[in-house]
């Protein structure tokens, strides 16, 4: 079962900076994340979603590949590849994986302009290096919102507040 966190910043830069971070520590084998977004708030009070991956540019991807293969049966690879990455685009559009939308423009709308929050689909994870890790991004932070279990959400809430009383 994955672990939704999502934790807000003042700024849209510190939550990249932060999702960035998330995804190194990914290829270190030191986190498992399914998904990890940033929504963040404009000025203006618009809500904007950034997703780390398109689920449309996979689609559309995975479809060329296999109209591609389906195609050089017939001998019409170039035509296979078209239709498959059209299909493939909108099966990827029509699929939302990870973190919901509506959820994270709910969160947004509870947000102050100027201000961004990382929301992350945690799989696995090493929290003691991670928390140490993240600790340049936390400063700042504030968990927003958690389906940790009370306990693991408490230990995330007290690093997160001994960086805020820590100066950098």
């Amino acid at each position: 079962m994955s672990d939704l966190i999502a934790i807000g910043y003042r700024d849209l830069t510190t939550a990249n900076a932060a999702r960035e971070k998330i995804i190194d520590l990914q290829r270190q084998g030191l986190i498992t994340v399914r998904d990890a977004a940033v929504v963040d708030v404009g000025p203006d009070g618009k809500i904007r979603l950034h997703q780390g991956a398109s689920a449309t540019a996979v689609g559309a991807a995975g479809g060329a590949l296999w109209g591609g293969l389906i195609g050089l049966l017939f001998f019409a690879p170039f035509l296979g590849m078209a239709v498959g990455a059209g299909a493939g685009a909108i099966a990827g559009k029509a699929t939302d994986v990870g973190v919901d939308d509506k959820f994270m423009k709910d969160v947004g709308a509870a947000m102050q302009p100027g201000s961004a929050a990382l929301f992350l689909l945690v799989d696995q994870v090493t929290v003691d290096k991670v928390v140490a890790e993240m600790a340049p991004y936390q400063f700042g932070g504030k968990l927003l919102r958690s389906s940790l279990s009370m306990e693991a959400e408490q230990r995330l809430r007290d690093a997160i507040q001994v960086l805020h009383l820590t100066p950098a």
